[in-house]
């Protein structure tokens, strides 16, 4: 008699999927005999089958698990032997495979593996060999075994107490982004065939060492790196910012993560383009998949900081023969983006002192090379140590406390200081105005229930003590401030309905008890979302004297048609404020921004959705241009419908006129499906609307 012969090993995919929350992953729900993938998540056990050419003898036979995770040389984490037994005594950091039951020629076993373990795709190999000999036979499974990382399991280091909240942060697979204040639906689709071969070979792209991948600190930093492609590293999307998107896909038009997994999959190159909230969307879907928890998160006016000093600095000069505080941009290119997102993601910190588990900010958009590594990569940094302002912590803390609580310090050219410049100008509160994610389980798709301003977990109240020791504690240098008699108001626009003219208004008040001649100019530019100009709508300098206790307004009328031929993409406009007294060398500038509010795309369907039959829905939205809309084009994309997205060319549009279409698709799945439409065209871009609904079986 020799070893046993192994016939197949089996692991129940669609068994273990249900206790280890994996059962929506798409190759598990296939018909059974061609699933070919195991998903569990570690230190949980999971169990299988062994199907051998003979009975099993106990008191004969010896049978060995091998588990391999990566490419020779294995280390003590990446590999793993271990016998079936009767009783193993299981422990939190170990292996062990128990020997469940004995058939005829069948031994089913449970498998526990280590808590701790790098997560990834294993190899299988089973070894037998007979008592007391050199006989062995060698038997390697050609499946699949993916383990995950565990957030149920309170040994897990990404272990959330709230294990309700893990439907949200792990398995909910659609979501919603605030771009500003306008919101974007995004197809997370973490669960999507694609996407774990695509997370597989983004951590090898990162080269990122196997015995490492257990470690969530060390895996999340690593994903903040290879969603961009910065560092020449193969990495999945490449960012621009400047509108040119032609020999690509434009940021705005994605709809989803799995297309772009799904292109670098298949081109083994980066994918054009992405921007901050394709870049955050990405990540979510990555952390997902993995088991960590990920929410993306909207800084509404975020710093960025390109020095470490936890300000933003502007710098101006005043001209005398022109009369005008003119701006002087300089070599740093510090700025205040209208907004940017960026990723929490859920861990405990053994690495850092007590308090800063939790939510830690990773960030996948490439703005500048970390401080520590000099690679683009940013975090994870403990939102604790943001708001607290403990910069010493890893990693990045500095960085991300200055994108969300910076002060803006602007200063002008002043031949008589030792720097050159004097400051003019500190202000506190305009640098992290909100912080938004999505609320758990509500998805409003006309609205913003779903809304939520997490601001006091990344701050304190601005203008506070502990806000302000927050930032003594980044090691804030103390600043000199000036008096000056002449109070500037910039009013806020919080809003303005596209094709609708706004007013740009600066209130003054003289408390002096003199006269005051002041040279003022009030400028409107559109601009990109991360705050760099696109072209000029409107630039007017104004000369008048204000008289003592005067209050005084100055401003300027902007049209439709001094704006819509200068739009940029997401409509986002910025007001810059300049003023310089001359009496008093008294210098001022603000600056504010908004977007336009545009309509939402209706999405409606002619009759219920039944899983394999073809159905119709009925996109529209009314123009709200004073001009005919061309070039119009629709589409619509889910995880559950054939091919995922459907395009569709419509006729142009008169003013005011109702654009409706109809667009044929066939559900894939059933229960609750979510849909994203989208529309441009030559006049007006990014259009978006989004509802869910329910998919019905046949009946019979």
């Amino acid at each position: 008699m020799g070893p046993l012969l192994v016939d197949i090993i089996h692991f129940y995919p669609v068994e273990n999927a249900q206790p280890h929350y994996t059962k929506r992953f798409e190759v598990l729900n296939k018909n059974a005999t061609d699933i070919t993938t195991t998903i569990v998540r570690r230190g949980q056990p999971f169990n299988g089958v062994l199907r051998f050419n003979r009975p099993y003898d106990e008191d004969c036979d010896i049978v060995k698990l091998v588990f391999r995770l990566g490419n020779e040389p294995y280390t003590v984490d990446t590999t793993a032997s271990v016998v079936l037994r009767r009783d193993p005594v299981p422990r939190t950091n170990s292996w062990s495979a128990k020997i469940a039951d004995v058939g005829d020629q069948d031994v089913s076993f449970e498998v526990s593996t280590p808590v701790n373990l790098p997560v990834g795709n294993w190899a299988v190999r089973v070894i037998t060999t007979l008592k007391n000999t050199m006989m062995r036979e060698s038997y390697t499974s050609d499946q699949d075994l993916y383990i995950l990382f565990n957030p149920w399991n309170p040994d897990d280091q990404t272990y959330m107490p709230d294990t309700n909240l893990l439907q949200e942060y792990v398995l909910n697979d659609f979501g919603k982004m605030w771009l500003g204040r306008d919101s974007k639906p995004w197809i997370y689709g973490q669960f999507d065939t694609v996407v774990l071969p695509a997370v597989m070979a983004m951590l090898d792209k990162a080269e990122m060492p196997f015995q490492d991948r257990g470690d969530p600190v060390k895996v999340s930093r690593a994903i903040s790196r290879i969603v961009n492609s910065n560092d020449d590293d193969g990495g999945v999307v490449t960012g621009r910012w400047d509108g040119q998107y032609e020999d690509g896909t434009a940021p705005m038009e994605w709809t989803g993560s799995v297309d772009i997994l799904e292109e670098f999959m298949r081109s083994q190159e980066p994918v054009y383009y992405g921007q901050c909230w394709v870049f955050a969307g990405v990540v979510t879907t990555v952390c997902r998949a993995l088991g960590i928890p990920s929410r993306v998160v909207t800084i509404i006016k975020s710093g960025h900081d390109t020095d470490r000093s936890l300000t933003v600095d502007e710098y101006y000069e005043y001209s005398e023969t022109e009369k005008k505080l003119r701006y002087e941009r300089n070599s740093r290119c510090e700025s205040i983006w209208n907004y940017h997102l960026w990723n929490d993601v859920w861990m405990a910190r053994p690495d850092l002192p007590s308090g800063y588990g939790g939510w830690q900010a990773i960030d996948a958009t490439p703005q500048e090379p970390s401080s520590i590594s000099n690679k683009y990569e940013c975090g994870p940094a403990p939102v604790e140590a943001i708001k607290q302002g403990v910069t010493d912590v890893s990693y990045d803390v500095d960085f991300l406390l200055a994108s969300v609580n910076a002060d803006m310090v602007k200063w002008i050219k002043d031949p008589q200081s030792e720097t050159g410049y004097s400051e003019f100008l500190t202000v506190y509160d305009s640098i992290g105005l909100m912080v938004l994610t999505k609320k758990p389980f509500v998805f409003d798709p006309n609205g913003d229930e779903d809304r939520q301003d997490i601001l006091g977990e990344y701050k304190h109240r601005e203008g506070s003590t502990s806000e302000r020791l927050a930032l003594i504690n980044g090691i804030r240098t103390k600043r000199h401030n000036l008096t000056n008699d002449i109070t500037f108001k910039l009013r806020d626009i919080d809003t303005v309905p596209i094709g609708k003219e706004f007013r740009v208004v600066v209130d003054l008040y003289n408390s002096s008890e003199e006269s005051r001649l002041i040279y003022a100019t009030l400028k409107v530019n559109s601009v990109y979302y991360n705050g760099v100009k696109g072209s000029q709508v409107k630039n007017v300098d104004r000369r008048f004297f204000i008289g003592p206790s005067e209050r005084k307004e100055v401003s300027v009328l902007v049209t439709p048609d001094d704006y819509l031929p200068n739009l940029v993409e997401y409509c986002n406009m910025k007001i810059f404020a300049r003023a310089y007294v001359e009496e008093t060398k008294q210098a001022w500038a603000d600056d504010d921004n908004f977007q336009f509010l545009k309509p939402s795309i209706k999405i409606e369907f002619n009759e219920d959705l039944i899983i394999g039959q073809t159905a119709t829905a009925v996109l529209s939205f009314v123009n709200p241009l004073d001009r005919q809309l061309t070039g119009c084009e629709f589409k619509l994309s889910s995880l559950g419908i054939a091919g995922r997205n459907v395009n569709m060319t419509a006729s142009d549009a008169k003013p005011s006129q109702l654009l409706s279409v109809e667009m044929s698709f066939k559900p894939t799945k059933t229960g609750k499906l979510q849909f994203v439409a989208t529309f441009k065209s030559a006049e007006l871009k990014d259009i978006i609307g989004a509802v869910n609904v329910e998919v019905l079986e046949l009946e019979e």
